[in-house]
């Protein structure tokens, strides 16, 4: 049998690339590192001028050092999307929305801190409505809009010990829809993408939480829990995802709206 073969994770856009975002403005958060930070550069590789919102400041300075010398830029936006007054304040004139930012705690429902579930939900699920809400005026007013919602196969699939995470991405991928049914008359698509597990610190730092709540040694939790129900055995790469978030911002995929682009690597073809 075949292994299949990893994309570079540490591959950069090249600047050379389809560039028909020129002169559109996109809005990514959790934009300092992960999916967040591999859209902030495709979209920019392709000519965007890109507001990175995140909590971690000296990974914003980071990410808008990488994007030196694409043709779009990279503003960064130190923001905590709590703050959910600021959040719908920072979309207004945004062309192109990418609701990215999230965090993950792993723990069964009994033990699971309530304070952690309602940020999850905040941070998550509320942060894009508002996000979304700051975003369509202007988008309604030119007669065109992206909005991109990252949300999972937890979004599709439940998995135990991870309440808050599925209920809010359940939640996104409902919001989502009702976002594209409305915004469909103004030439506003609005669609989730849903990757399987993602190379990401998010997913890297769920593996001690994972062996812990299943009982198995840290080494055997990518195969045996994250992996099982793939079967593509391998972490999806950040800049899968953001080549998948560049495909729907593209004019060409302007009758795309109200689904969800699943890169599961077959995990729902159970």
């Amino acid at each position: 049998m075949s292994v299949p073969t990893t994309p570079d994770p540490h591959r950069t856009p090249d600047p050379a690339a389809d560039t028909r975002l020129g002169g559109r403005t996109a809005l990514v958060t959790g934009a300092a590192s992960g999916i967040g930070r591999a859209c902030a550069l495709r979209l920019a590789a392709a000519g965007a001028r890109v507001r990175a919102l995140d909590r971690d400041s000296a990974g914003l300075g980071t990410l808008a050092g990488e994007a030196a010398g694409l043709p779009g830029t990279v503003e960064p936006h130190v923001l905590d999307l709590t703050d959910l007054d600021a959040a719908e304040a920072a979309a207004a004139g945004a062309d192109i929305l990418v609701n990215n930012a999230g965090l993950q705690l792993v723990r069964p429902i009994e033990e699971f801190p309530p304070e952690t579930f309602g940020t999850v939900l905040t941070v998550m699920l509320q942060a894009p409505f508002r996000l979304i809400r700051g975003a369509l005026p202007h988008m309604y007013a030119q007669g065109w809009g992206r909005i991109v919602n990252i949300s999972s196969v937890h979004g599709l699939r439940a998995s135990p010990y991870k309440s808050a995470y599925v209920a809010a991405k359940h939640g996104l991928e409902g919001l989502s829809k009702v976002a594209a049914l409305e915004g469909a008359a103004h030439g506003v698509t609005s669609n989730c993408v849903c990757p399987g597990y993602v190379r990401t610190p998010l997913v890297e730092r769920q593996i001690a939480d994972q062996a812990a709540a299943h009982g198995i040694p840290a080494d055997r939790v990518t195969e045996q829990v994250l992996l099982a129900d793939s079967a593509v055995k391998r972490l999806v790469e950040p800049e899968e995802v953001a080549d998948a978030v560049l495909y729907l911002c593209h004019p060409s995929a302007s009758f795309v709206t109200g689904t969800s682009l699943i890169m599961d690597g077959g995990w729902t073809a159970h």
